[in-house]
């Protein structure tokens, strides 16, 4: 009776072992343990619900009846549902990552690990639109002087584009983490939870003077609303949408504000080494997105290089 009981026991841990959805939180389990930020965290949960979903649909329970095949399909249903590419390739990543993590944590005996066979899907290069510098004065112009939101949304407006910071990033800046006299801002919670810095020009910094000396509470957040409660996402959102309809323009988005950055950087004659330590990318083709150089800056770039020209052939 105790050799069945043991063997039954054993049976049920393999099988624990293999099941998707336990495993799935046994692997975000050990993501949290590595340090993996709430963002990454929640990225993991989502993209591999996509996964899990379809699989309960065809039956697919356990880890090792994932194959190649099966993968492929659940891609292509992603794409049927109108996921787009990025969103499918998030997924395949994160399944890539969970499959990978299950080798490494059960190590199967005899088990092929089926990502293997699966080809990454192709993302279209597309360059990302930046917000034009005419679209930001208009809303700047819509900012009321001496007032708190005016002079808040105003330097919203300048520090996001000097700083090129994410959206994240940006609202999570605390008081003391930026030097009015140096221009220095500490991004203590940057993708990854990795440290770096940033800088703002003279005239951000003259605006967020402005700001401060208009806030009443004793909030540690640098952006926050009129209560003093930390500024929100969809809070600086709404004010995009609101000094935009004032406007009369259509809307940017506050990505758009950081490929701004980026191209006026470039086109300003910063290298590219610094400006990927300055936006926080470990690589740099992720920065190639950003740069949406036009012929005229192709153009500007040939005169400036020109053998020719420059050696008087």
């Amino acid at each position: 009776m105790k050799t069945t009981t043991n063997k039954q026991g054993i049976i049920a841990l393999f099988e624990q072992e293999e099941h998707i959805l336990s495993m799935v939180e046994s692997f975000l389990v050990d993501r949290k343990a590595r340090g993996s930020s709430r963002g990454t965290l929640e990225f993991y949960r989502k993209k591999l619900r996509l996964f899990t979903d379809y699989s309960e649909c065809q039956v697919i329970i356990r880890v090792t009846q994932i194959t190649p095949h099966a993968i492929r399909l659940c891609l292509l249903y992603l794409e049927e549902k109108g996921h787009n590419h990025g969103g499918v390739h998030a997924a395949y990543r994160s399944l890539r990552a969970f499959l990978y993590w299950w080798e490494d944590e059960v190590e199967p005996e005899g088990w092929k690990n089926p990502i293997r066979k699966v080809k990454a899907p192709r993302v279209p290069n597309k360059t990302l639109e930046p917000v034009e510098l005419d679209v930001v004065s208009k809303m700047i112009e819509r900012c009321e002087s001496n007032t708190f939101y005016g002079e808040r949304d105003k330097a919203i407006f300048l520090c996001l584009l000097d700083s090129g910071t994410r959206a994240n990033e940006f609202l999570k800046i605390d008081i003391m983490d930026i030097n009015l006299f140096t221009g220095n801002v500490l991004i203590r919670h940057g993708k990854g939870e990795k440290q770096r810095t940033v800088f703002l020009g003279r005239k951000s910094r003259r605006t967020v003077r402005k700001y401060l000396k208009l806030r009443l509470d004793d909030s540690d957040a640098l952006w926050v609303t009129r209560s003093g409660d930390r500024l929100t996402y969809w809070g600086l959102r709404q004010v995009l949408v609101r000094r935009a309809s004032n406007a009369g323009i259509t809307r940017p988005s506050i990505h758009s504000f950081r490929r701004a950055f980026a191209l006026n950087m470039l086109r300003a004659g910063v290298d590219v080494y610094s400006l990927q330590a300055l936006m926080g990318h470990s690589d740099l083709q992720v920065l190639k997105r950003y740069l949406k150089q036009t012929d005229v800056d192709l153009q500007n770039a040939h005169a400036l290089g020109s053998p020719v020209d420059r050696w008087g052939l």
